[in-house]
C-alpha cells in the first residue's frame, strides 16, 4: 500500500493513509483503526518527512503497556488529534520490542530532558531524525478527568503540545533544527563516554577493576534498602532481578570477596535480597490466584501493581528465586520457583510449537458482556465475589488472609480512572497460624481451606472473566532468558521433583528447536529477532545473541548435549563479527553496518529491568573460553568489562551484573 495519495508535489495534496495493517506487531496493529494516519518506520515514511518538510511524530510503546492503551483511547482515537497529526506531521508508530534500537536512542533523549522515562514514548523529530521535544503520556481530549478536575484541565494536554510544535516548526524552523543538532551532538558524546580511556591507550596491562568496587556497590544497596517493605527505592518499585542476583551471590564468591566485604556484610546482602523476594511474593505484584509477577508496583509495599506481565520478568525472577532457594533452602522461595516454572511451561505463555510469548496485557474486560476494558480487571476482587465463590466462612478466612475489604483496598490517589472502586488486589496479610487462632480452627484445616480456595478462585476467574490480551510475539532475547532459567531449574529440581524438572527441560529444549528452525539463518549463522505468524523483518540485536547464547550454555550444562555448546559457539562468533566495537571493545546494541535510518549506534553496560547485553556477553565469553579452551574468548571477555571501566568506577551499583566479571 502506498503511504499517501498525491496528485502533485504541493503540500496541501499530501493525504496520508493508515498503514499499520502491514505490521505483524499486536501493539502496532492495535492502532490500525485509529483516525490517525499512522505510518510504519520505513524508508518511505522517513522520506515523506524530508519531501514535505514535516516534523515526524514518533510514538513508541508495547502491547501490554497500560498507559499506551490509555493514550490510544484518549488521543489517537480522537478526530481532533488525528486532523492535526495527519495534516501537519508524519505520525509513526513503533513497537519497542521489535525495534529496541530506536526506542533506546529516543528514550535516552527523553530521560535526559525530563529526568524520567517510560511508555508510551512520544518524540518529535526533524526530517533528519534529530529530536526536538519529547515525553511520555500526555492527556488527550477524551480524558474524562479534564471535564471534572480543575487541576487536570490546567495540565498541558497533547492537543496543545501538537499546536505548539506545529507553530514552532512553521515560524522557527531554523532555531528548531539548530537546537536538535546540538542535542544530537550531546547525545552522541554521551553515548561515547566511558570508552575514551580505552581508545586512547591509557589502560595498562594488569590494570582493571578492583574488588573494592563490590564493597562500594554493596554499601549503596544497603543505604537504599527499604527495611520495612524490601526493595531499594521508593515507588514505583521494580524487581530489578540483576541487583538481587548480585546481592545473593556476593557470599558465594571467592574468599577474597568475603575478606574485603566481611562475612557479616555478605550475609546481610543475601538477607536483603531474600527479604525483598519474600515481600514481593506476598505482595499484590504477584498474581496470588494464578501465576507470575506484574512488571512493577506503584506502591512502596508492592501491594498495587501495573498489571502487565512480561516474559523477561518471569524468566529473570525464576532464576533469582531459584538462587534464593539454593542459598537459603527457604520453602517459600521454592514455592515461587514452582509457580514461575508452571507459568512459563503452560498456556498462555508457552507456544504450542515451542518458544514463549512476550506478555499479557494489563487491561481486560471485567466480564464477558462488558464493552470497555479496565486495568487489572482480570485480577481484582470484591468481597461480595469472594463470598459468592467461596461461601461465607471460607470467604471470610480468605478475605482476612489476602487483605480483601468491603470498600476495596486501593487508595483513591492510586485510582485516577475510578477502575478499582470496591475492588481489592490480593496480597498476603496473615498466616495460617494466626487465622487458626482467630477462627478457632486447626492450622492444617486453615491451610487446606486456603489451598482449595485459591483453586476455586482461579477456576472462577478462568471461566467467568475474559483473559487479558496476549502479545504472541516470540522474541529471541527473552526466550533466551527463559531457556536459561528453565535449564537451571531442571537441574535444581531433579532430586526434588523429577517430573517438574523434566517439564522445565522439555520446554527449554523445545524453544531452542523452534528458534533454530524459524529464526536462525544457517547460511549466514545469524539470528532474526521476532516471530509472529512468520519471521519478522528485524535482525537479531545484541541482546538476542547474548541472552540466547546464555540460555544455550545453561542448557548444555543441564544436558551435556554438545549440539547446544556448538550452537552457542557459532552464535558467539557471529556476535563478535556483527557487534564488537574495536578498538574500544564492548558490544554495540545494533549490528554492523548500522542502517542510515538510525541516528546513533549505542553501547551500554548498565543493567535495568533487563540485564545489559555486555554484562551477559562478558559472562558468556568467560564460560565459553573455559569450556572450549579458547583464549581469544577470554580476552574479549576482559576487554568487554574494561570497555566500561570508567563508568563502573563511578557508579558500580548501576553495573551489578558486570561486577561479576571482576
Amino acid at each position: 500500500m502506498a503511504p499517501c495519495d498525491e496528485s502533485n508535489g504541493d503540500e496541501e495534496q499530501l493525504t496520508l493513509v493508515n498503514r499499520l495493517n502491514e505490521s505483524r506487531s499486536p501493539y502496532v496493529r492495535g492502532h490500525m483503526n485509529n483516525p490517525v494516519a499512522w505510518q510504519v518506520w520505513s524508508p518511505e515514511a522517513l522520506a515523506l518527512a524530508k519531501q514535505h518538510n514535516r516534523l515526524l511524530f514518533l510514538s513508541i510503546g508495547y502491547a501490554a503497556c497500560h498507559w499506551c492503551h490509555v493514550m490510544e483511547r484518549e488521543s489517537f482515537s480522537s478526530p481532533e488529534i488525528a486532523n492535526i497529526l495527519n495534516t501537519s506531521f508524519i505520525p509513526i508508530k513503533v513497537d519497542r520490542e521489535e525495534r529496541p534500537d530506536i526506542d533506546a536512542i529516543y528514550m535516552n533523549y527523553v530521560q535526559a530532558i525530563t529526568g524520567s522515562g517510560g511508555w508510551p514514548l512520544n518524540v518529535f523529530l526533524t526530517p533528519d531524525l534529530e529530536p526536538v521535544f519529547g515525553g511520555t503520556y500526555w492527556p488527550g481530549p477524551n480524558n474524562p478527568a479534564t471535564a471534572i478536575s480543575t487541576a487536570a484541565a490546567e495540565t498541558v494536554g497533547f492537543f496543545e503540545i501538537l499546536e505548539k510544535m506545529k507553530a514552532v516548526w512553521t515560524h522557527q524552523e531554523g532555531r528548531c533544527r539548530e537546537s536538535a543538532k546540538e542535542i544530537t551532538r550531546q547525545l552522541r558524546e554521551f553515548a561515547e563516554e566511558g570508552v575514551h580511556s580505552h581508545q586512547m591507550g591509557e589502560r595498562h596491562e594488569g590494570d582493571g577493576l578492583e574488588l573494592e568496587l563490590l564493597e562500594e556497590a554493596y554499601q549503596h544497596f544497603e543505604k537504599k534498602y527499604d527495611k520495612e517493605n524490601g526493595g531499594f527505592s521508593k515507588a514505583p518499585k521494580f524487581a530489578l532481578p540483576v541487583n538481587l542476583r548480585f546481592l545473593l551471590r556476593l557470599g558465594q564468591g571467592p574468599e577474597a570477596v568475603k575478606h574485603i566485604l566481611g562475612e557479616e556484610e555478605c550475609t546481610n546482602a543475601a538477607a536483603m535480597a531474600v527479604n525483598t523476594l519474600r515481600k514481593m511474593a506476598r505482595g499484590g505484584i504477584r498474581d496470588q490466584v494464578g501465576y507470575g509477577f506484574a512488571r512493577y508496583s506503584v506502591t512502596n509495599d508492592w501491594s498495587l501493581p501495573h498489571f502487565e506481565k512480561m516474559l523477561y520478568d518471569q524468566a529473570q525472577l525464576l532464576d533469582v528465586y531459584l538462587d534464593a532457594f539454593l542459598i537459603s533452602r527457604d520453602q517459600e522461595m521454592l514455592g515461587v520457583v514452582y509457580d514461575l516454572a508452571s507459568y512459563l511451561t503452560n498456556s498462555p505463555l508457552a507456544a504450542v510449537d515451542g518458544g514463549f510469548y512476550s506478555a499479557e496485557d494489563a487491561d481486560s474486560y471485567p466480564t464477558k458482556i462488558d464493552k470497555e476494558k479496565r486495568e487489572g480487571a482480570f485480577y481484582v476482587w470484591s468481597l461480595k465475589t469472594f463470598h459468592s465463590v467461596l461461601g461465607d466462612r471460607n470467604g471470610d478466612i480468605c478475605a482476612q488472609f489476602y487483605g480483601v475489604a468491603a470498600d476495596g483496598n486501593v487508595a483513591r490517589v492510586n485510582d485516577p480512572h475510578d477502575e478499582f472502586i470496591s475492588q481489592n488486589v490480593m496480597s498476603i496479610k496473615s498466616t495460617p497460624s494466626a487465622l487458626a487462632k482467630d477462627f478457632g480452627m486447626a492450622e492444617e484445616e486453615i491451610a487446606k481451606i486456603l489451598e482449595d480456595s485459591r483453586k476455586k478462585l482461579r477456576k472462577y476467574r478462568e471461566l467467568e472473566r475474559p483473559r487479558p490480551a496476549l502479545d504472541d510475539k516470540i522474541i529471541v532475547a527473552w526466550n533466551g532468558l527463559a531457556v536459561g532459567a528453565l535449564a537451571r531449574a531442571s537441574v535444581a529440581l531433579e532430586d526434588i521433583d523429577a517430573f517438574k524438572a523434566k517439564e522445565c527441560l522439555a520446554a527449554a529444549e523445545k524453544a531452542v528447536t523452534f528458534i533454530r528452525k524459524e529464526l536462525f539463518d544457517e547460511e549466514s549463522a545469524t539470528l532474526w529477532r521476532i516471530y509472529r505468524d512468520g519471521r519478522g523483518d528485524a535482525p537479531g540485536f545484541c541482546d538476542d545473541y547474548a541472552f540466547f547464547i546464555q540460555g544455550l550454555i545453561n542448557l548444555y550444562e543441564a544436558t551435556f548435549n554438545d549440539d547446544y555448546l556448538q550452537f552457542a559457539d557459532t552464535l558467539q562468533k557471529s556476535q563478535i563479527s556483527l557487534f564488537l566495537s574495536p578498538p574500544a571493545s564492548g558490544f554495540f546494541t545494533t549490528p554492523s553496518p548500522p542502517p542510515s535510518s538510525l541516528l546513533l549506534r549505542l553501547k551500554t553496560g548498565m543493567d535495568s529491568t533487563e540485564p545489559s547485553p555486555n554484562n551477559i556477553s562478558a559472562s558468556n565469553l568467560h564460560r565459553l573460553s573455559s569450556m572450549l579452551e579458547d583464549a581469544n574468548y577470554a580476552q574479549v571477555a576482559r576487554d568487554t568489562v574494561q570497555a566500561f571501566e570508567a563508568e563502573v568506577e563511578q557508579f558500580p551499583w548501576c553495573f551489578a551484573g558486570m561486577l561479576e566479571g571482576i
